[in-house]
């Protein structure tokens, strides 16, 4: 399991800091468990919605290896409905109080709401996961510089209510020109936005927003040119978990089942820097990085066979 520390233990390596006195260690690959307390988010919408078994996924996905887990009451896929922010707040609420105390695992709150991130805070989370990225409410990032918390901002190209899966955008393609620098541009200058409203550079982890207003193409160049997103100096957050993108190459049309193709993107994404992944299925991709991680080392120490 990763370690979460003060901060002035985090040596030479790269951290994330998510408040005054804690941070994540990023020298090795770091899960965030995805839990959607909703009843319509794509692929666990309903598993979730009663806080007993919110709680007890939880719990499960912290046994299996997450350090983070990320807890939304609104789901962000293509087409929902937009949930009111006190309906947010009913349905996350009482599974972050019952959580806060676990050892050794940061909450996250997943909302573009300033009034549903204050009350998440309070009650214990450490981490504002806006997929706006501070846009539909900035206020959001005064809030995260207020209470020092963890903030993860995300490239989208329009919100749910008017996005596609992405193996629906293939005759209507998003006109980037160059997908990755576009991503790359705007969320460095929203980088640049939140710390303008007080939020720490080093509380900072950008995501390129995989699946978000993307076709199947932009998002594998997305995946294959992750490198210059994590050269940014930023910690970058993969989201691929079980995504239409992947089903449309894989042929795996039930989210649930996209768990090989979901691990392999992370992989890849490891491979180009990216250590911090936003993922359902906790154990193989615990696996599957830590092996990647080894066969990383093994390079890096210089292993290699004679002749």
């Amino acid at each position: 399991m990763t370690d979460v520390h003060d901060p002035a233990r985090s040596g030479n390596g790269l951290s994330w800091r998510v408040s005054s006195d804690r941070s994540v260690a990023l020298e090795r690959p770091v899960l965030m468990g995805i839990l959607n307390v909703t009843p319509d988010s794509f692929s666990d919408g309903g598993q979730h919605f009663d806080s007993d078994r919110a709680f007890a996924s939880a719990l499960a996905m912290r046994e299996a290896g997450a350090s983070l887990i990320d807890i939304g009451g609104e789901s962000t896929r293509p087409g929902a409905a937009r949930v009111d922010a006190d309906e947010q707040i009913r349905r996350v609420l009482p599974v972050i109080e019952r959580l806060r105390d676990v050892p050794d695992v940061v909450l996250s709150i997943d909302t573009t709401r300033r009034v549903v991130a204050e009350r998440a805070v309070d009650a214990g989370a450490r981490i504002i996961n806006d997929v706006s990225a501070g846009e539909e409410d900035e206020s959001i990032l005064r809030l995260a510089a207020e209470r020092e918390c963890g903030v993860i901002l995300m490239h989208r190209l329009r919100p749910p209510e008017r996005d596609r899966y992405s193996d629906q955008y293939e005759l209507d393609e998003p006109a980037y020109n160059d997908v990755v620098e576009r991503v790359r541009t705007y969320l460095l200058g929203r980088a640049e936005c939140a710390q303008a409203c007080g939020v720490a550079r080093e509380s900072i982890v950008i995501d390129p927003g995989l699946g978000f207003g993307k076709t199947v193409s932009q998002n594998y160049a997305l995946i294959d040119r992750m490198d210059e997103l994590t050269r940014t100096g930023y910690p970058v957050l993969c989201a691929a978990s079980r995504k239409s993108f992947l089903g449309k190459v894989t042929g795996v049309e039930t989210p649930s089942d996209r768990v090989s193709g979901s691990v392999a993107v992370s992989v890849m994404s490891y491979e180009r820097g990216v250590r911090l992944f936003r993922v359902h299925d906790i154990q193989p991709h615990r696996e599957a990085l830590a092996v990647a991680e080894a066969a990383g080392q093994s390079r890096t120490n210089g292993n290699c066979r004679d002749g």
